[in-house]
């Protein structure tokens, strides 16, 4: 009944999604494996893609030939750039999205994509041969043959549901769990833990009341997040968000069920996530604070479902509905579904490569939060990156890794390897030391020239990317060309509180003072008009490299200078107990992880400067 395939992907969520999107569109024959073809890239929790660090994460795999960005733009109903008060570096998209628009625009784009196909049916166990993964078994006892396997199970492997003093199996609300994969890898050698997520109440927008709620509106400008196009969708037409909080009173009702609550019981065994905390952990973690913040979500265009980010829960649906309904705005609130808390298993990332390939078992890559990461964003870009690699591995090719200076996604797999995570692991800007390179704004002059190489990126993403390239070239050699006179732009410099020019200045001098706008400059100065012809998108790459032209130069040196360690090898399973002279705790990390660079061993949590100074002297001989 089956062929014998290049890549299996198991799991449809973004992780899954991306992976066979990209292994097939690099010419591997896919397999993609869900357990319910009608929930494939489902948003589990929260209908919005991007923020603050993921944004640029969604930009780095549209500009690699991923599918996320694409689908975003087509599913969006309001769009936001964070932070554009400071700098560029801290630009993040974020988008809400019509959560139905986004699955089926997927399931489309998936369905259109040549070398996939699809099978509904729960992988039960992996084909293992010397060593080397060769298949999967299914639940309806099929034994499917494959060069490579990508696991990207989400929440489901062994996933329990908490609401209150009720749990019971599944890997999301009215989704069964997955069972068996991970007992047969504890059985070949890997190591599992257990992590815990939760998502907040659903509850239907005919009951608020807005007037009490502060209303907040998408951007007037809709940059979006794909390369290729910008977002159907006008600014006019964006759907509102709102903003309410909670008080003393919720507060008080939530303390109310801490009595039957599986976190503070202990029935909740896994970590949860720091930087997204439960509406009872935040009350309990931080009970100086007198009211949190809640945005009400709209969950699509044609449904009155409203998501409450920031309530996520456990506690019992009794003391979730009595709690909401003291909150401004919600007196009368009726609720679709409870919020819930799931834990389910996950292989401590330690135990992968950089590819994503896994050191236990050949030909087998991990993707997505069975890695330990929690996010759309952060699973979809190791599924990219996991199913380049296993098409790569099934030809017999090298393998495509991303450094810490090439993209946010390096970052993540850098972190996840080298340092591990025991809670689930999120994307920060801060995680990021070269952040001044890594902008969301030039995501495809970093990225798509590698992928487009490797035969992922398409040749209109690389036509776009030339075209771009001269654009922005020919826009700076024009401002450092041309002389500004004081007569045509101290109108406009006074208009922005800048004092006026007293003898004629090179347009890109001008454009260094604070303030100053390249299209606000553009349009009031005569003898650079001519540049209002070039896309926005075009015009800010330019204003920001010569703005920023200083501060990129520094961190390009100072990425010199680290790629010394990051060039310099270490051999393949090298014994570091010969080594005595390294602390115990080095010793056994770099033989755990087993690094490949000086770079990758100096970042392995709880090793010292000194312990890479021994290893570097040693490698140096």
């Amino acid at each position: 009944m089956f062929k014998k395939y290049d890549v299996i992907v198991v799991g449809a969520g973004h992780a899954g999604c991306e992976a066979a999107a990209a292994a097939a569109n690099m010419g591997s024959k896919v397999l993609l494996v869900t357990m319910n073809m009608q929930t494939i890239a489902q948003m589990s929790c929260n209908p919005a893609m991007g923020g603050i660090a993921k944004g640029q994460i969604v930009k780095e795999i549209d500009a690699m030939g991923g599918y996320s960005g694409i689908v975003t733009d087509k599913s969006m109903i309001q769009f936001r750039m964070l932070n554009r008060s400071k700098g560029p570096a801290m630009w993040s998209p974020r988008a809400q999205s019509d959560r139905m628009l986004f699955a089926s625009t997927w399931r489309e784009m998936l369905e259109n994509t040549p070398n996939v196909d699809f099978y509904q049916d729960t992988v039960t166990s992996l084909i293992i041969k010397d060593g080397k993964v060769a298949g999967v078994v299914t639940g309806m006892g099929h034994q499917i043959p494959s060069k490579t396997v990508v696991l990207t199970n989400g929440t489901f492997l062994n996933g329990i549901i908490h609401i209150g003093e009720k749990n019971f199996g599944g890997g999301r609300v009215a989704e069964k769990a997955a069972t068996g994969i991970t007992e047969q890898l504890i059985s070949l050698g890997f190591e599992s833990d257990r992590l815990k997520t939760g998502t907040p109440p659903r509850i239907d927008g005919r009951s608020l009341d807005y007037s009490k709620m502060e209303e907040q509106k998408g951007d007037d400008e809709i940059v979006g997040f794909s390369f290729l196009s910008h977002p159907p969708l006008l600014p006019t037409q964006q759907r509102s968000c709102w903003i309410t909080y909670t008080n003393q009173a919720v507060h008080d009702i939530l303390k109310d069920g801490f009595d039957s609550s599986p976190m503070f019981k202990g029935r909740i065994q896994g970590t949860g996530p720091r930087y997204c905390p439960s509406i009872e952990d935040k009350i309990n973690r931080f009970a100086d604070r007198d009211r949190h913040q809640l945005f009400v979500e709209p969950e699509g265009w044609n449904t009155v479902e409203i998501y409450v980010n920031g309530f996520s829960t456990s506690l019992s649906e009794d003391i979730q509905y009595q709690a909401l309904r003291m909150v401004p705005g919600f007196e009368n609130c009726k609720m679709f579904r409870p919020g819930y808390a799931i834990e389910y298993d996950y292989f401590p990332p330690t135990q992968l490569q950089f590819s994503l390939e896994t050191k236990g078992v050949e030909n087998l890559f991990f993707a997505g939060q069975i890695n330990g990461t929690t996010g759309y964003e952060e699973a979809a870009c190791q599924g990219l990156m996991a199913g380049i690699n296993a098409h790569q591995k099934s030809i017999q090719q090298a393998p495509l890794v991303l450094k810490r200076s090439e993209a946010y996604i390096g970052v993540l797999i850098d972190d996840l390897i080298n340092k591990g995570t025991d809670e689930p692991y999120r994307m920060f800007t801060s995680r990021a030391e070269y952040r001044t390179l890594l902008r969301q704004d030039n995501a495809d002059m970093r990225l798509t020239e590698i992928s487009y190489k490797l035969g992922l990126a398409s040749q209109e993403r690389m036509d776009r990317l030339q075209t771009k390239k001269q654009q922005v070239e020919t826009i700076k050699e024009t401002l450092y060309q041309t002389n500004l006179e004081s007569t045509e732009i101290n109108d406009y410099l006074e208009s922005v509180y800048s004092s006026p020019l007293s003898t004629k200045q090179k347009a890109a001098q001008v454009l260094l003072r604070p303030g100053i706008d390249l299209r606000s400059m553009i349009a009031a100065a005569d003898s650079i008009q001519s540049l209002g012809t070039y896309d926005p998108e075009v015009l800010e790459q330019a204003e920001i490299q010569i703005k920023y032209d200083t501060y990129i130069e520094k961190e390009k040196e100072l990425v010199e200078k680290m790629s010394q360690l990051e060039n310099l090898l270490i051999p393949e399973n090298f014994n570091y107990a010969k080594l005595v002279s390294l602390s115990t705790e080095a010793r056994q990390k770099f033989t755990k992880i087993q690094p490949r660079t000086l770079g990758q061993a100096s970042r392995i949590s709880g090793v010292n400067p000194s312990d890479v100074q021994i290893l570097m002297l040693y490698m140096g001989r």
